[in-house]
């Protein structure tokens, strides 16, 4: 059973805020939509550069998007 990553993230939330779907996201992004539905539930850990990309596209900073739980 793979470890759970030691932190969680709002990608879903705000992307839906911002009315922003998960494939307009990866193309804004240079992901794939599935990379980002791997992100979004946990089970890939974006680089330093992709979340700071995502929280650029999605308006916030990025500890509003990532948050450390371990």
């Amino acid at each position: 059973m793979a470890k759970a990553l030691p932190f969680s993230n709002a990608i879903l939330e705000l992307r839906k805020e911002k009315k922003i779907t998960q494939q307009e996201l990866a193309d804004a992004i240079g992901m794939t939509r599935q990379t980002i539905v791997a992100i979004e539930k946990g089970k890939y850990s974006p680089s330093l550069e992709a979340a700071f990309k995502i929280s650029h596209v999605l308006g916030v900073g990025i500890t509003d998007v990532f948050v450390w739980t371990d």
